[in-house]
This record gives structure tokens, sequence and C-alpha cells, in this order.
């Protein structure tokens, strides 16, 4: 598969990752909220057995290429010649394009050993400049600038390239944002300067709510969090996903399976760890979700650990994020596509 670019890659890893910079003036929605989902959600899945060759490191030239194979399975050019730059770059302005101000959310609670891997933000956002993002218009971020450097994201502060900080650096909003259960004050990272958010989360178990993936990712962009994890976080999660703010901006949901957790998260626990090798791409994060959750309990299986459900602790966030009420995607398996690249 053709390789977009090392010189892009390169720059965002010595200049880019992290940095607070000062958010501009606030940016217009870009779109009015999200309709019903369609009849079918796909979900796109690749994995490369070889992408951390002989040692554990990945190779990041595999992970761009694991990638591109899940973006053009997920947007039906799967048998394109379609490895081809054009093909590639025509998907990405599917996303994002010179007009918008990208904002990649991440999530580093877990620290080097289970966070959103460096290298694919890398080339997430290689993708976007080529697509026509101007790179200072792309801002990597999480809730704590101290998190996102321990899980090696460096901090860059203004200038013509990627921008990376925690909201620790600019605050939240001072009025609350409403829906449901959840009333919160929202990241000014995402209200002021972002019309486009891709999410970036990681495949992972989690104590409390059986799983934490893409819908519960979004708790790193609100101040009061700990508030919301009574009853297994539902219907906390899927009321916080219909936040205006976070609705009407999310396009895109890219899940980092190169590791992953099937047990004692959201910490990292390394005995409870696998090299998953994957990626997961969904528009649609209640099916991403689901399907995400599903190969957490094929991995207890294989472990000869209980089901979430039978432990009590099964993600019922999910089916209520899918309910008439909510209506944010899919969690019906005869209602997801599931697309292996």
């Amino acid at each position: 598969m053709t390789d977009l670019s090392d010189q892009s890659r390169r720059n965002f890893l010595t200049q880019c990752l992290a940095g607070a910079v000062a958010c501009g003036a606030g940016a217009a929605l870009r779109a009015p909220a999200q309709p019903p989902p369609a009849t079918k959600s796909c979900v796109a899945i690749a994995r490369d057995p070889m992408l951390r060759g002989a040692g554990m490191d990945l190779d990041p030239h595999r992970l761009a290429a694991l990638l591109d194979r899940t973006m053009l399975a997920l947007f039906g050019s799967v048998h394109a010649t379609a490895t081809s730059n054009e093909s590639i770059l025509a998907v990405w302005r599917r996303i994002a394009g010179p007009d918008d101000t990208v904002s990649l959310k991440v999530n580093t609670l877990g620290g080097r050993g289970i966070s959103t891997h460096v290298d694919l933000v890398a080339a997430v956002c290689d993708r976007l400049q080529r697509a026509g993002v101007h790179p200072a218009n792309m801002i990597v971020w999480d809730r704590d600038t101290e998190e996102m450097e321990r899980s090696g994201f460096r901090i860059a502060i203004g200038g013509d390239r990627v921008q990376c900080y925690g909201t620790d650096r600019v605050g939240y909003e001072d009025e609350l944002s409403a829906w449901g259960s959840v009333g919160s004050r929202l990241s000014k990272i995402l209200t002021r300067s972002s019309t486009v958010l891709i999410n970036l989360p990681v495949l992972k178990d989690h104590d409390g709510a059986g799983v934490t993936i893409a819908l519960k990712n979004m708790y790193g962009a609100i101040h009061n969090p700990n508030k919301y994890h009574p009853n297994g976080c539902d219907p906390y999660v899927a009321d916080l996903n219909m936040l205006p703010e976070i609705r009407s901006r999310l396009k895109l949901v890219i899940c980092d399976a190169t590791a992953a957790m099937y047990e004692g998260g959201p910490g990292f626990k390394p005995e409870h760890s696998w090299k998953a090798n994957s990626l997961l791409v969904s528009e649609d994060a209640v099916a991403l979700d689901y399907t995400g959750w599903q190969m957490i309990e094929h991995k207890r299986a294989e472990m000869g650990l209980k089901t979430l459900e039978a432990e009590q602790r099964a993600p019922h966030y999910i089916a209520t994020a899918a309910d008439g009420q909510h209506r944010l995607g899919h969690c019906d398996p005869s209602r997801i596509a599931v697309v292996e690249a």
C-alpha cells in the first residue's frame, strides 16, 4: 500500500504533538444535528499480525497502511485500485476540508501502555493535511496535558503546525450544556476551535461501565465526569453524546485497538492486555462500541473469564444510546455491517 508522507509524520512527531494554543473566536457549527442513523451502520475492521514486526514497537508505516485500509473499507472503496494516494485522500475529504478546524479527541488516561498511539494520530493528521486542512487547524487534545505527555505526546504551542494540548490549558465553558440527566461545562477546545470532531478512543474494559471505547471517551470533554459513573454510566454516557456541541461535530471514530484490555480497566494492567494489532473505524459511535464490546467478550471467553453481563457490568449505556429517545446509532447486530478490510 502506498505510504502518503514520511515528511508530515516526522514534522508531526518532532514539532507538534502537544501544546496549549490560545483558542480563537468561537467556530460556527459545521452542520445541524445528525439525522437518525441509516438502515445499516458500517464498522470497518483491519488487522495486521505483523504490525509490530519482531519487536514490541509499532511499525509506523504498517500502521499508516492499516489506517488506509480501514478508511477505504468504511467508505466502500475497498476494491478500488484505491490504495492510490488520490483514492485515500478522496475519502478524507469527506471528513474535513480547508475551511475546517479539526479536533482529534484522544484517550491518554492509561499512559503509554493503553492510550491512543502517537503514530496513529500522526497518520491521521498527515491524511487530513493532504486533504486540505491546514496543520494549525488540527488540534490533538484530551483533558489533561500531563497525561498526554506521559502517553508520549509533546507540547506544541502556536505556529504553522498541529496543535496538541489538554483542556487544563484553556478551560471549560462557563455555562452548562444540558440534555437528559447530564449538565456539564464543555471543553473550550471543542466548543470554540472545532468544526469537525474525530474521536480516537482505545479498546478497553472498564471496571464500572463494562467497556470504555468511543461514547465514553467524551467524558474527557467535560468538567464533571466523576458525577456520571453510577449505574454503569447509564444513561449518562448516552445523554452526554446527545449534547449538540458534540453530536453536530462528530464525523468519524477511529478506535485504536493496536493494544487492548479485556479486564482490569480503565487503568493499564499489562497482565490483562493483549496485542490486538487492529483498528476499528465507523461514522456510528454506537455501532463501533457494540462491535468493540463483542471483541472484548470474545477475548474474555478465550481467557476463561465470565461475560460482562454475568459480572453485572455489561455496558447497557450502548443500548440506551441506540434507543428511540437517543437514536445515536445502532447496537442491533442485524443493523451493523462489519467489514473486514
